[in-house]
């Protein structure tokens, strides 16, 4: 499922997708992946990549070496459309092979093969 789901917290509408991925069940790599990920170890590029494409927050969560992904983007940007976009960027292949080392993935696999989008089965029905 790839349509979103329509927020409040911005002042225009705004669609969230969340996804998850296993990282392997290795202490040493998920905090290798940890640092990876921190603001001082991040690629610049990758940053930018995110941001360029159109997305507006990017959060991942971890419990144990499961990832829960946290996507904002303005809800008339198609998700398909800015992934695949995001994929042609500089350095952006190199993120994915360097991440992959530490991802319950194939090798080769792009970020939207690894990351499988979560369903919402549950809201306030407001």
């Amino acid at each position: 499922m790839t349509e979103g789901i329509l927020q409040k917290h911005y002042d225009f509408p705004v669609k969230r997708y969340v996804q998850t991925m296993d990282l392997k069940d290795d202490p040493q790599l998920i905090e290798a992946y940890r640092k990876a990920h921190s603001e001082s170890q991040i690629w610049k590029e990758i940053l930018e990549g995110i941001r360029s494409v159109g997305i507006l927050e990017m959060e991942i969560y971890i419990l144990g070496n499961r990832l829960v992904m946290i996507c904002d983007l303005p809800a008339d940007l198609d998700w398909d459309e800015a992934m695949n976009r995001l994929a042609t960027l500089p350095r952006q292949a190199e993120w994915e092979a360097h991440v992959a080392q530490f991802q319950q993935c194939r090798e080769g696999d792009t970020s939207n093969e690894k990351w499988k989008m979560m369903e919402r089965m549950f809201h306030l029905y407001d």
